[in-house]
């Protein structure tokens, strides 16, 4: 299964929430502050769902490549 690598800016996220409710294999939750934080990388199969859909442009998603895993 292909992996990604979730990176989240705190100081650009509003914590909307799109990105915890509509992530497909539940890697984000909402943070101490009221945004969100990676919570779960290991589930991360690289889909970009949140990326793509984060109104602050505040997640970044890179693939994790075979070897390094």
């Amino acid at each position: 299964m292909p992996r990604g690598r979730v990176t989240v800016f705190p100081n650009w996220c509003k914590g909307c929430n799109l990105c915890i409710e509509f992530c497909p294999t539940q890697v984000l939750a909402l943070g101490d502050d009221g945004r969100v934080i990676v919570a779960h990388p290991e589930k991360c199969t690289g889909c970009r769902w949140c990326e793509l859909h984060c109104p602050d442009f505040a997640i970044f998603v890179t693939n994790i490549e075979e070897d390094e895993q």
